[in-house]
């Protein structure tokens, strides 16, 4: 089993490796248009959960979007120090180094990282109890990046 890295070493890792790549301006329109994506995923599949039986694959479909909507609501913020991340982990590194301010915990998003990869890559199903294990600190999350990302935008209007 591989040994859980911390956020200081994926980071690192992912400087040496080149994974961030320098912008060479803030790109307002790319911005919008990944939290507007972002938005379109939730607004899509938070009635469909009012739907759900207990027992369906689709919490895994939940878990995706929400996942989803999370990694580029990330993606947007990080634009505004002119980077982009070529690896959903190294993305997550760059903000818990880089922005402590957002207060977000680094075993949570390695956890929410690994249970997508898990559905997407490995044919790992979620449950709606791993939804349901994640609901709330994902919500908080993504209001808290939104939130963020709509000040800045405020800001440089």
């Amino acid at each position: 089993m591989p040994r859980f890295k911390t956020s200081k070493e994926v980071y690192e890792s992912c400087e040496r490796d080149a994974c961030y790549k320098m912008q060479e301006h803030v790109d307002i329109v790319k911005i919008k248009h990944k939290v507007g994506l972002a938005f379109a995923d939730l607004e899509f599949v938070r009635p469909q959960m009012l739907r759900l039986r207990k027992d369906t694959l689709q919490w895994s479909t939940v878990y995706k979007l929400h996942y989803d909507a999370f990694h580029q609501l990330c993606e947007a913020f990080i634009r505004f120090d002119r980077v982009k991340s070529e690896k959903h982990q190294c993305l997550f590194a760059y903000i818990i180094e880089q922005h402590p301010e957002l207060d977000l915990d680094w075993a949570f998003l390695e956890r929410i990282r690994t249970a997508r990869n898990g559905i997407q890559y490995y044919g790992t199903p979620s449950s709606y109890k791993e939804w349901n294990d994640i609901e709330l600190q994902i919500n908080l999350y993504i209001n808290t990046v939104k939130k963020t990302v709509d000040d800045k935008l405020k800001n440089t209007a």
